[in-house]
């Protein structure tokens, strides 16, 4: 008798979703009595924390993976210049901040910054298929209140785009939990591992563009997280195959 298959709703993404909002509203409020030299630093103290976190992320790149790390920034990068998923974002972010009629110009940047922030990592990915698998949320309501400071100090810095982060978050975080029993033999410990390194050099991205030491088009660098994902799994194959003919 086949069991029935029953949908997990995404409960603790849902509360990660209203932390990250409170505490965007929290850093609206503060944006607008915080004088220009208060934002730079905020700015700054945001942005040399991000390096922080993007190490760490990196540092978990598995041994014998740094080729396929390598590959998978080269061909995603090359893959998001070619479907130009900069302007695509940048007319999607447009036509959003047309709707909630938002004069903020670094809309796009914060919405972008705050996604990758809050949503990739192992913690994200981990926590995501334990809440659909195992019905475990404590993974995710520790990254909840994580993230609802964090939006305060971006939203600061970045304004209302870092608020409408948790559309992305829904789909991504809460569409891992929905998606838990077909998408768990994706993430084994290496892959996971990987998509964090992946991650963790996008935050640091995030970090150079922040402390204005470069312009890193990070859109167009997104697909190298499905890229990773799919180098890893056939690398994998290819190291089973090689034990068998041993």
């Amino acid at each position: 008798m086949n069991k029935k298959a029953t949908l997990q709703w995404p409960i603790a993404t849902f509360v990660n979703m209203f932390t990250v909002a409170v505490g965007s509203i929290l850093g609206l409020l503060l944006q607008s009595v915080f004088t220009e030299d208060i934002q730079d630093i905020v700015f700054q103290a945001v942005g040399l924390g991000t390096i922080l976190i993007g190490i760490k992320m990196a540092l978990k790149l598995p041994d014998g993976y740094m080729l396929i790390f390598i590959f998978a920034m080269i061909i995603g990068g090359i893959s998001g210049q070619l479907l130009d998923l900069a302007g695509w974002m940048a007319g999607l972010s447009d036509q959003l901040k047309e709707v909630v009629d938002a004069q903020d110009s670094n809309f796009t940047e914060g919405l972008i910054t705050a996604f990758l922030l809050f949503c990739i990592g192992s913690m994200t990915i981990v926590g995501a298929l334990e809440e659909g698998l195992t019905k475990d949320r404590s993974l995710l309501y520790v990254k909840s209140t994580l993230d609802g400071f964090t939006a305060i100090a971006l939203t600061a810095t970045y304004g209302i785009g870092v608020l409408f982060s948790i559309i992305p978050m829904l789909l991504f975080q809460g569409g891992i939990t929905v998606l838990a029993d077909i998408l768990k033999p994706v993430f084994d410990e290496k892959t996971l591992n990987l998509v964090s390194a992946v991650g963790g050099i996008l935050i640091l991205g995030i970090s150079i563009n922040m402390l204005k030491l470069g312009n890193i088009t990070l859109e167009n660098l997104l697909p190298a997280i499905i890229i990773a994902i799919v180098l890893s799994k056939i690398f994998i194959y290819y190291q089973q195959v090689k034990k068998t003919e041993v």
